[in-house]
């Protein structure tokens, strides 16, 4: 695991923002257990074969999570985006269905 991005996760502000992105990272590092980590672009990035595969974008009272590489990907009703990326945005409170994203993901990141 990346130490900038465990630093970045751990300097958000509010708890419920840490949980929401550890949780992330988890389900991304083990649905691509070939994916890399970095800080890009003041975010944590994950890379499949050097090509984007998500991000964890968080904001004041939310943490948008994308998926690349998401044409084709038949995505429920929640997610915002163009054809090539779709993301979720999840607010304090809510209840991602995590297994549904960690899927989404394998499927976006099959071609990569």
């Amino acid at each position: 695991m990346n130490q900038e991005v465990t630093a970045f996760i751990e300097g958000l502000n509010q708890p419920w923002q840490v949980d929401v992105c550890n949780r992330l990272r988890r389900m991304v590092l083990e649905s691509i257990p070939e994916a890399t980590e970095r800080i890009q672009y003041k975010k944590p990035h994950f890379l499949k074969n050097g090509h984007y595969a998500a991000v964890i974008s968080p904001s004041k009272d939310a943490i948008a999570f994308m998926i690349m590489n998401a044409a084709g990907l038949e995505v429920p009703k929640g997610f915002e985006g163009p054809p090539e990326r779709k993301w979720l945005k999840i607010r304090e409170g809510d209840s991602p269905d995590y297994d549904l994203l960690a899927q989404l993901l394998v499927q976006a990141s099959s071609s990569l």
